[in-house]
């Protein structure tokens, strides 16, 4: 049908009430002629519309818009006083007093405790990442790395139920106390496994984590503190700083500080000063180790001040630990640490001799040094791989 200019008819006097508040020129797609749009008010006026010329493919259907009723006032009045309805209640909901939310203001410090973890867990994955990203320089990317890798990987998957487990009850048990900062640097945190059982001081024991020198993590001790804790016994796991992030001295200086904060604090969370025992799994058990005897020499020497005593320590328990790095560097290497990256963690080959423990105590220049060291008692499984157990001597 060709197009057609309709004049507009009569309008209602400015004033009338009819036109401030229903006078609002509404254009739709009519299928009978898709052109001519009327709106009546309740004195008789009407205006009409002509809605552009549009192709049938852009312009809107009577099946997907709801038109008002061109006869009368109430058709076109009530489509307009619902939609206004409609607008004022969306607008209540978004104004609602904040009387509304005194229900949930309770949890105001829970959800601020959590965002405060979850906060640093982020901050945490990052440093990981981008440590990661750096260790990958010192790491060449061949068919044994990339085999190895992948063997970790299946293997990771099929103890992940176990993992989940210990997740869980890292995570939500109301027994730990996660990430206790007992120093300045990166990483000087160590979590605390408490018993539930209240009733005088508990025995304590200092663990320090394995992960090779690099992937190592206070949460690595999670089991150990679990079982230890559920048997009295309250269980302080140090983290410390990893390479390529540190190297063995900055290792052993973090477990210091770990071990001070234990000494002179643990009373405050229910444990016995009196009776603190140090333990240490695979590189953590070197790490230990080496702390040790750093501080048994510290004390014997002249005017050296020291946050805490090798006499505070009533046993050092070793779990699968290697005491002489000249007699392991090869071993590393055919297992996928490779000399470059072991020597880098030890500040180069002619520091292997002075972070050995085994040889540390054999120098006739240390005895009385050596004299000072708590009972010492090693463990190692004689199908153990990682770490040979012909090397567990230590004194």
């Amino acid at each position: 049908m060709p197009s057609q200019i309709l004049p507009i008819s009569a309008l209602p006097p400015k004033s009338s009430l009819a036109t401030e508040m229903f006078f609002k020129p509404q254009v739709y797609d009519d299928p009978s002629t898709s052109l001519l749009v009327s709106s009546r008010f309740d004195d008789g006026h009407s205006i009409s519309s002509v809605k552009p010329l549009l192709s049938r493919a852009a312009s809107f259907t009577a099946s997907t818009t709801t038109a008002p009723s061109t006869t009368g006032c109430g058709g076109f009045a009530g489509w307009y006083q619902k939609t206004r309805r409609r607008t004022n209640s969306d607008n209540c909901l978004s104004a609602l007093p904040n009387d509304a939310n005194a229900a949930v203001d309770g949890g105001d410090d829970h959800r601020q405790s959590l965002g405060e973890e979850v906060e640093h867990a982020a901050a945490e994955t990052f440093l990981l990442t981008r440590l990661s990203l750096k260790l990958l320089r010192y790491l060449g990317v061949g068919y044994r790395w990339i085999t190895r890798f992948l063997a970790l990987g299946c293997y990771a998957i099929l103890l992940m139920p176990g993992f989940i487990q210990v997740g869980y009850y890292y995570f939500f048990s109301r027994q730990i106390r996660r990430s206790i900062v007992y120093g300045d640097l990166p990483r000087n945190r160590l979590d605390l496994y408490l018993p539930k059982n209240s009733d005088g001081p508990k025995p304590v024991v200092a663990f320090v984590t394995g992960g090779a020198w690099i992937i190592g993590y206070k949460a690595w001790g999670s089991l150990l503190g679990q079982q230890l804790s559920e048997r009295g016994i309250i269980v302080a796991c140090i983290d410390y700083r990893n390479f390529p992030q540190g190297t063995i001295s900055d290792m052993i200086q973090d477990s210091s500080r770990g071990i001070s904060f234990v000494c002179n604090h643990i009373a405050e969370y229910g444990g016995d000063p009196n009776r603190i025992y140090l333990m240490g799994q695979s590189a953590g058990a070197h790490i230990a180790a080496c702390t040790l005897v750093e501080q048994a020499i510290k004390e014997s020497g002249e005017g050296d001040t020291v946050s805490w005593s090798v006499g505070q320590i009533n046993g050092y328990f070793g779990l699968s630990g290697g005491y002489n790095l000249l007699n392991l560097v090869e071993h590393f290497h055919g297992r996928g640490l490779y000399r470059s990256i072991f020597t880098s963690i030890m500040e180069g080959d002619e520091a292997l001799r002075r972070f050995s423990p085994e040889l540390i105590v054999q120098d006739p220049n240390i005895r009385h040094a050596v004299s000072r060291l708590p009972p010492v008692v090693l463990f190692h499984g004689t199908a153990d791989y990682s770490i040979p157990s012909d090397a567990r001597v230590f004194i």
